[in-house]
């Protein structure tokens, strides 16, 4: 079997240029994903030639990434296919999108069939809509961020090593005040919260602050998954503080990520609200994702 293991710091090595050169835009092809979800997921990754690995769930319905890297993806592929035969699993991939089901049937001619996975779709967004909010679309948000700048004394600010405790402990708070609502969900959450604390440095990660007279309000993280498009990770505000989302969605990426051309904020994971939120900042992509299951262990 290939060698899978808990992703450490010195994966982030040679898994990083591995990752970016795959040109995907999946949010599950960042290091900083892999090692934040490692604990809830049970994410593994291994190195074989120039392609990035991983499996998850093993401990359930193990799945497989599309490998990521350089180079024809057919031998990586055979290499985890081998691996689920080696472990008596169904090879399952998990994150396939459409320009991966096109490779597949392509290369591998009738032998998978795929089932979409709405929930994990990612919403991708021109990094210019989020800055400019221009147009009748984005009225809504600009009302709210107008809202905000006269009601309180306020100012981004980029995370720090002078004010990173300030996010954690705002977090917290955030965390308290949200936990009845979905208190196993937000729990799991918090482990990949914190973990993003105790490593922002060494993960690379660029984070975001609002500040107003009562502290901070608001923040969020993120990494680039390339050079042209930045995963964010991470973003909480306080919901009583009118126009805290949009103003440190609008203002990160104003400070942050104009160099970019295509912003991931990632899934929804189902919920409805969720959703209907990320939906009203128009994606212009919203990246489908399937798993694809190889038939002949479908029985």
């Amino acid at each position: 079997m290939l060698e899978f293991h808990k992703p450490t710091m010195e994966d982030r090595r040679w898994s990083l240029p591995l990752l970016r050169a795959s040109g995907y835009l999946g949010c599950e092809y960042t290091f900083g994903n892999m090692f934040l979800w490692c604990g809830v997921f049970g994410t593994k990754i291994a190195h074989f030639q120039d392609f990035a690995l991983a499996i998850s769930n093993e401990e359930h319905r193990a799945t497989y990434c599309m490998p990521a890297g350089i180079g024809d993806r057919r031998e990586a592929i055979e290499a985890i296919r081998a691996d689920a035969g080696q472990r008596g699993i169904p090879f399952i991939m998990h994150g396939v999108t459409p320009e991966g089901i096109a490779y597949l049937n392509e290369v591998y001619p009738g032998k998978f069939t795929y089932e979409a996975s709405r929930d994990d779709f990612d919403y991708i967004y021109s990094s210019r809509d989020l800055i400019d909010l221009s147009g009748k679309k984005y009225h809504g948000k600009r009302n709210h961020i107008s809202y905000f700048k006269k009601n309180f004394d306020w100012q981004y600010e980029r995370i720090t090593p002078e004010n990173i405790e300030e996010c954690r402990r705002m977090n917290e708070e955030w965390e308290a005040l949200n936990s009845e609502r979905k208190p196993e969900e937000i729990a799991t959450e918090q482990r990949a919260v914190n973990h993003a604390f105790n490593h922002f440095w060494e993960l690379g990660l660029v984070g975001g602050l609002i500040r107003t007279q009562d502290g901070v309000v608001a923040y969020t993280i993120g990494e680039p998954i390339n050079d042209d498009c930045f995963c964010t990770h991470i973003e909480k505000a306080f919901s009583s503080v009118r126009g805290a989302y949009p103003i440190i969605n609008n203002e990160f990426a104003r400070n942050e990520l104009s160099g970019y051309r295509y912003i991931n904020r990632e899934e929804d994971t189902g919920d409805e609200g969720l959703r209907k939120a990320k939906l009203s900042y128009y994606p212009e992509i919203l990246l489908e994702k399937h798993l694809a299951y190889y038939r002949e262990d479908l029985g």
